[in-house]
């Protein structure tokens, strides 16, 4: 398979692009209400679209039409007939030659760009297939162009348990260290403590170590530390952990080491003696871990008693609450129908856990949270990559920090890590 897709991808490439193809609509203000209204985009787009809904107007929606083939589906469904089932989008490069306007009909080009692979990626093994997209106006000027990358694997075949399941490893609890999960369930991570001595041990047990008293207590860590050591899981497969992942014994400030994940960051980045800190991972409605992620890793939001879909932006970030009402409505706006977005069934038979934000969505907040932050600035393009997957249930949380006049970096963080890293380009001065 191997050598017939690089043959594909190669006759692909040198054919060039296509010819123009009308888009499906024009650039109607129904279609853009409908995505504002879904991205929680309040600015003012009376006589022009977003820009970064360029994408939106050449989706083909639901229902392809014969006239509507893109220039990758053939290595696509290569890839498909031959195990790689599961699809993710990985990178979106758009740059705006200016803005189109209600009315204007647009036409669409493709080329196709490569195929790199196989790869071994968290998802699974897979091959990353890219390619080139430009939209036109009537009169064949160019209006915007766009990279696209996409990641086609073959799912892992241990898949992580349905929300709402059981976990399969749950803890044996007994009277040495019932105290430490039900700290847990307090949000605090608990150690235990001589309460003769004063001596510190973890794991918790029923004597101490050091002056054999069977006297105890304990004392809450600060949830700081650092990696004394790790290892990069990859095999025997682990119920609901996505290989690799690490897993580290951190040194904490107490004194103690203790065995947790961490999280947030890829495996390379992990390093002995990096400073960590606490987090908990919900693993089912009832059972919370102690984890571990990098130390400037920002600090998952804490959950409102009813979240709203979206909410404006804070001091300190635009927040989005990734409710599955959001996804799905986003996904729709966008004309994205992807049953990985929509079913999730579908969305952990590829393997996922859940549905998660499709990335022209992702694109749309990147550029929600832009011109909030500089308001009236003009965009000039919005660079995407993606990393953690950002599942429904999830909170997506957006800060910036601007470079210069011209240049927004953007950062979207979900519990997982980094769902996105973007760089945002503006127009002449953007003060």
């Amino acid at each position: 398979m191997h050598d017939e897709l690089t043959a594909l991808a190669g006759r692909l490439a040198a054919a060039g692009g296509q010819d123009a193809l009308p888009c499906p609509d024009p650039v109607n203000a129904a279609m853009i209400r409908n995505w504002t209204q879904a991205l929680g985009d309040t600015g003012t787009w009376d006589d022009v679209a977003p820009p970064a809904m360029i994408q939106v107007w050449s989706m083909p929606g639901l229902v392809r039409r014969p006239d509507q083939k893109g220039v990758a589906d053939d290595p696509l469904r290569l890839l498909e007939d031959n195990g790689y089932t599961g699809i993710v989008a990985t990178n979106c490069d758009q740059t705006y030659d200016r803005y189109v306007k209600v009315g204007e009909r647009l036409r669409t080009r493709m080329r196709f760009g490569g195929v790199t692979g196989p790869k071994k990626t968290a998802m699974g093994e897979g091959y990353f297939v890219t390619w080139y997209q430009s939209w036109y106006d009537e009169n064949d000027e160019r209006v915007a162009e766009m990279l696209f990358r996409v990641l086609k694997f073959k799912p892992n075949k241990k898949q992580p348990p349905a929300p709402g399941g059981k976990y399969p490893l749950q803890p044996a609890i007994g009277r040495d260290t019932a105290f430490f999960w039900d700290g847990v369930d307090a949000g605090e991570l608990r150690i235990q403590r001589c309460a003769d001595c004063g001596a510190l041990r973890h794991p918790p047990g029923p004597m101490c170590p050091k002056c054999q008293s069977p006297n105890r207590d304990y004392v809450v860590a600060s949830g700081r530390g650092e990696v004394h050591s790790y290892v990069v899981h990859h095999h025997p497969p682990v119920p609901g952990r996505t290989p690799p992942f690490v897993v580290a014994v951190v040194e904490l400030e107490e004194g103690v080491r203790i065995v947790g994940n961490v999280n947030g960051c890829a495996p390379d980045d992990v390093k002995v003696g990096m400073p960590v800190r606490l987090v908990f991972e919900r693993m089912d409605d009832e059972l919370v871990l102690p984890q571990w992620t990098p130390a400037d890793a920002p600090p998952p939001p804490e959950e409102p008693a009813a979240p709203p879909a979206a909410e404006a932006p804070a001091a300190d970030g635009l927040r989005i609450e990734l409710t599955p009402t959001f996804i799905i409505s986003t996904a729709i706006a966008t004309r994205d129908f992807m049953p990985v977005h929509h079913d999730p069934a579908l969305a952990r038979a590829q393997g996922s856990k859940d549905i998660f934000v499709n990335i022209l969505t992702s694109v749309g907040l990147v550029q929600r949270y832009a011109l909030e932050t500089v308001p009236d600035a003009a965009l000039e393009s919005i660079e995407v990559r993606l990393g953690a997957p950002a599942y429904a249930g999830d909170t997506l949380t957006l800060t910036g920090d601007r470079v210069d006049e011209r240049t927004l970096r953007v950062r979207g963080a979900v519990s997982l890590g980094d769902h996105l890293t973007a760089t945002v380009r503006f127009r002449g001065d953007a003060e």
